[in-house]
């Protein structure tokens, strides 16, 4: 191999390296994200402080800032107070000499936050030496050598800004980073909207009706954002997942098997986030269906289900043949059997499983079952594994989120369901559903 061919597969070699980091990095903030969100829609508001102050550190510390902060317009005063902040190690914090700040010295992003757009300096030092109350006599006294300052808005007004500085060094930001900085921004809104709920419930008890519907709402909205961001991420894992397949069967036999293999291990991570996004946008659809509810021939549906589940040839599934028909949504009552029966399916570990699905008439309600004859599940996690991302093992791409979606589903049509297993012999699902 000649100098050139030599240098020219370093350089590809090096290329796409940096590839594979970009994706990784991506892939981790996006899961990052979605932690955030998830620990947001499902938080007690009592700890809201907390979790912002918490969410504050964990986003600063990835994009590398050493101070990340919340401010609040006041456009009656106009004036900006900081109301929350986070600092690395060694850095001062500055919050409390930055409390009704003339909005008058902040026109550059104040006109920027108006359209909508961020803020975003990438060397103050270049900044224009203009006057006393300059925009850089005011950052360079914090010790700022970068920052971005991301619009916050509810309901189409400003609200305020996010923002996160850089004092050891200068830091860029690709456009990915800031626009998922923007997607950080409002669910900060949401959640210190639901905080703002609560203290007005607190305040004025004799409209306590009133403000749960409103609280209700907002937590609708999470769940519309939670719905809506990851159905927006959908699509770059799946161009990523896609180009790594089609590189993979152009290139299987050019590339080093350990090149190869890191590939691989990105194409599973990819897939693992694929199905915790499908997880995500399955969880928050089950209460924003259209009603579309009718009588649904059980015996039919659950044979639809178990036709579109992908089901080795050791294992054998029995279905009762006198399942009742019940009024309701189909694409609910499929998510509980689906579910349910690829759960069953997943830890069947006999030379023949036996998976079995039937009913019980209880006079107001039907209890059904889903019976197997697999692993078990030790008692310790019979409550445990019924919240949103618990798994019994991590070495599959699974979410963590089908029985919680079944639970929620069940919680739809108040029911209620359990289990009974025991380790080595198998598990059975009991759920009921009024009639």
């Amino acid at each position: 191999m000649t100098k050139k061919e030599l240098n020219e597969k370093e350089n590809d070699v090096s290329r796409k390296e940096e590839t594979n980091s970009i994706i990784e990095r991506q892939l981790r903030f996006q899961d990052l994200l979605i932690s955030i969100s998830t620990k947001y829609i499902n938080s007690d508001l009592s700890n809201i402080d907390e979790l912002v102050g918490k969410s504050l550190k964990q986003i600063g510390e990835f994009v590398e800032a050493d101070r990340s902060y919340i401010f609040s317009y006041d456009f009656v005063n106009n004036t900006t107070s900081n109301t929350y902040e986070w600092c690395a190690n060694g850095i001062e914090p500055e919050i409390e000499n930055l409390q009704n700040i003339p909005i008058d010295y902040i026109t550059h992003w104040l006109e920027a936050h108006r359209k909508g757009e961020a803020f975003y300096i990438e060397d103050v030092s270049q900044l224009p030496k203009d006057g006393e109350f300059g925009l850089r006599a005011i950052l360079e006294p914090q010790g700022i050598q970068s920052l971005i300052v991301i619009p916050k808005i509810k309901n189409n007004e400003l609200i305020g800004f996010i923002g996160f500085d850089s004092v050891r060094k200068i830091n860029k930001y690709a456009e990915n980073e800031q626009n998922i900085l923007f997607v950080f921004a409002n669910m900060l809104v949401n959640v210190i909207q639901r905080k703002e709920q609560e203290e007005l419930i607190k305040k004025q008890e004799q409209k306590k009706e009133e403000l749960l519907q409103n609280l209700s709402a907002q937590n609708e909205e999470l769940s519309k954002y939670a719905h809506a961001v990851s159905h927006d991420l959908k699509a770059p894992l799946i161009n990523i997942q896609t180009l790594i397949d089609w590189f993979l069967e152009d290139n299987k036999d050019n590339v080093p098997n350990d090149f190869l293999e890191l590939l691989k291990e990105t194409s599973f991570n990819v897939e693992k986030m694929n199905f915790l996004i499908k997880g995500i946008l399955d969880y928050s659809t089950i209460d924003r269906l259209d009603t579309d509810d009718r009588n649904i021939d059980f015996n039919v549906m659950v044979s639809d289900v178990v036709n579109s589940i992908s089901k080795p040839d050791y294992v054998k599934l029995t279905i009762q043949k006198d399942l009742p028909t019940i009024h309701g949504n189909i694409w609910r009552f499929e998510q509980i059997f689906i579910n349910l029966i690829e759960n069953a399916i997943k830890y069947s570990d006999k030379e023949e499983g036996q998976i079995e699905v039937g009913v019980t008439d209880k006079n107001e309600y039907y209890e059904f079952f889903v019976k197997d004859n697999g692993i078990g599940i030790n008692p310790d996690y019979f409550d445990r594994i019924f919240k949103v991302f618990t798994k019994l093992e991590s070495v599959s791409s699974s979410s963590g989120i089908g029985l919680s979606i079944v639970k929620k589903i069940i919680n739809y049509y108040k029911g209620d369901i359990w289990l009974e297993s025991q380790e080595g012999k198998g598990t059975t699902f009991y759920f009921t559903i009024l009639k």
